[in-house]
């Protein structure tokens, strides 16, 4: 399928699943008049595909040959999966990752989970950036393990200064869609 069929059935399917109108407070602690439960979109197997799709197109775009993609959990984690199975099928080697917001107290004790390795190259995955809260929370852990980070990849930029606040980190910031894009503001 083409690139932009590709993305415009994407935006669909965020319009249709993900946008929902009303009074909401946001993981930022913001209130907004709309809510991107991009999740809705990112768990859908129309949307996995896409997602794992669009996403590798533009990490090759960017110049970005990560080893991982991962962030923060739950957001991230069917974005970095499906771009991993996307990559599989192309015979390309990429595997995922996840941060927990705490490490676990039993077992291995781990705040990253999955095939993370110290020394990697990554590219920080999630679904929706508002301030970018969650990815530098990411970006920190992936760093403290010594991960590398490339950048950031999200689903949905809601436009709300995270990719300045990335920026101002030192990330560069890749969106597949924005909330403009999705008619909402």
């Amino acid at each position: 399928m083409d690139p932009d069929i590709r993305l415009a059935r994407l935006r669909e399917l965020l319009q249709q699943r993900s946008i929902a109108r009303g009074d909401f407070v946001l993981a930022s602690g913001r209130r907004a008049s709309f809510y991107v439960d991009a999740r809705r979109t990112t768990m859908s197997g129309e949307g996995l595909a896409l997602i794992g799709a669009l996403g590798l197109e533009r990490l090759a775009a960017r110049g970005w040959a990560p080893q991982l993609v991962g962030g923060l959990t739950l957001g991230a984690d069917p974005v970095a999966y499906a771009i991993a199975m996307t990559a599989q099928g192309q015979g390309r080697p990429l595997d995922a990752f996840t941060v927990r917001r705490q490490a676990k107290t039993h077992g291995t004790a781990r705040r990253i989970e999955g095939c993370f390795t110290p020394g990697a190259t990554v590219v920080v995955v999630e679904d929706v950036i508002t301030t970018g809260q969650s990815a530098r929370e990411a970006i920190a852990a992936v760093e403290a393990e010594g991960g590398r980070v490339l950048g950031v990849l999200a689903v949905v930029d809601r436009e709300e200064g995270g990719r300045e606040a990335l920026a101002a980190a030192g990330h560069a910031l890749e969106a597949l869609v924005s909330v403009a894009e999705l008619g909402v503001r």
